[in-house]
């Protein structure tokens, strides 16, 4: 498969910057709430207002929405048509506002096409976040060892003028998403083998926990370094239901797994369940450093900022929140199109290549990261002979009950080799929308405590 460059990123980039981290200026500081966002984001349109300007806040619901009712009912832009349609016939013509793996989707894939709506850029944060982000944008490191977080302040975006690849991974690990997520009957999926017509199909359900996303203030010490607590459990098919694992994810030391057996009854440490290792029930098709487009520690690649782009991406794409839509990833060749909603956004694009010594099975990974955001839009994976491999996707959403924005719900993994692609955290066909904690309650999943291989141990019940 043919490379595609990444010259036309760095042509339409600001400065490029190395992979070493460097102290940011007071001067670059007093910009943010000026001319940048209190974030770090380009306040301004583009030249010819195809981006706005930022809008200051997040979107707010138009009309008394509550949990179960359709989110995109209540978005104030939903009648909102298509600019244009970006297809086999027209892909050459918009390939400077994409990534190497869009161009490769719509050319590979019979009928692909993406539909490109308004841009809107309705996405900030809580003002505690916000505060929090200009008070720790000057104390905020990376640790010695090259990769671990240290003195942040959180929930906030630690690096919101970032000098290094690194400190972006860590923008988009601590992206705030309150204290948690719970996923009630999700859809996974895996379409089909070349040749067949049936895929893989498995509901579940899925905690991501944060534990420093409360209201307040904290650093990484005040909750033991750890960046995130994870649990999933298999509701279908019959062989995986009632599986599960808890895992916890640290700023700075490796991930803690502990998997349920139903066959064994029993609790097992999985210590290699991280990185590119393959997810169980997924065909070998979904590696665990993919989740949410990028998961676990990222000290395995050498990070640079490539530079900034305006790049067609997914963005208020509400379809991915709707049980309604129809089933998505387990017999069609792809996402279908009406599923998916493009914008104009302007991007980072981060580069991480493979450490010296160390094995993966990608030798390159290249991330777009949204500017208003930090969230992770798009993303590419190479193989080891430095080819185009795997493209991801997912959608930048706001959540009525957050104040924020988000990217957990619908994200997918296309392998452009095998033609095969991962869907994940997709309520079509019937599932639930998902639920976000800005406080954690009493909830027992919201709590150190329930990702331990005792409490995994406890709530399996098969």
């Amino acid at each position: 498969m043919k490379r595609r460059s990444l010259a036309s990123c760095a042509a339409a980039s600001l400065l490029a910057v190395s992979s070493l981290s460097a102290a940011v200026s007071d001067a670059d500081l007093a910009k943010l709430g000026k001319e940048l966002t209190p974030v770090g984001a380009q306040r301004e349109a583009n030249k010819d207002g195809s981006i706005p300007a930022w809008s200051g806040a997040t979107a707010k619901a138009q009309g008394e929405w509550s949990y179960g009712k359709r989110r995109g009912d209540f978005w104030k832009h939903k009648d909102d048509k298509p600019l244009f349609t970006i297809n086999a016939s027209n892909v050459d013509q918009h390939a400077s506002r994409l990534s190497p793996g869009q161009v490769e989707m719509v050319k590979k894939l019979k009928g692909y096409e993406m539909r490109v709506y308004p841009s809107h850029r309705e996405c900030s944060f809580p003002d505690f976040v916000l505060e929090n982000t200009r008070k720790g944008a000057k104390t905020a490191k990376i640790a010695a060892d090259g990769w671990s977080l240290e003195e942040a302040t959180l929930p906030g975006v630690p690096f919101p003028i970032p000098q290094a690849g690194i400190e972006v991974m860590w923008n988009y690990m601590m992206r705030y998403q309150g204290v948690g997520v719970i996923t009630d009957s999700a859809l996974a999926s895996v379409s089909p083998r070349p040749g067949t017509t049936s895929g893989v199909a498995n509901r579940f359900n899925q905690v991501a926990y944060y534990p420093w996303g409360r209201k307040g203030t904290m650093s990484p010490k005040d909750v033991n370094y750890v960046h995130q607590g994870f649990y999933y459990a298999f509701q279908e098919p019959v062989a995986l239901a009632g599986q599960g694992i808890v895992q916890t994810i640290y700023m700075n030391k490796d991930v803690e797994s502990f998997y349920y057996f139903t066959g064994q009854r029993r609790v097992r440490r999985l210590p290699n369940y991280a990185y590119d290792t393959p997810i169980i029930g997924f065909e070998n098709q979904f590696p665990n450093d993919s989740i949410f487009l990028f998961y676990g520690n990222p000290d395995r690649f050498n990070w640079k900022i490539v530079g900034k782009k305006e790049m067609y991406v997914q963005y208020n794409n509400f379809s991915m929140l709707d049980p309604n839509l129809k089933e998505q990833g387990v017999q069609q060749p792809f996402m279908d199109s009406d599923a998916r909603r493009y914008e104009l956004h302007r991007v980072w694009v981060v580069e991480g290549t493979v450490k010296d010594g160390v094995r993966h099975s990608a030798s390159k990974k290249v991330f777009y990261f949204d500017e208003d955001t930090w969230l992770a839009v798009a993303g590419e994976d190479y193989d080891t002979n430095g080819g185009l491999w795997r493209h991801k996707e997912s959608s930048v959403i706001p959540i009525w009950e957050l104040g924020a924005c988000s990217n957990t719900a619908g994200y997918f993994l296309h392998d452009l080799i095998s033609g095969r692609y991962v869907t994940d955290s997709n309520v079509s066909g019937g599932g639930k929308d998902l639920r976000f904690y800005a406080e954690p309650g009493d909830l027992p999943q919201f709590k150190d405590s329930f990702y331990t291989a005792e409490s995994l141990r406890a709530i399996s019940a098969r």
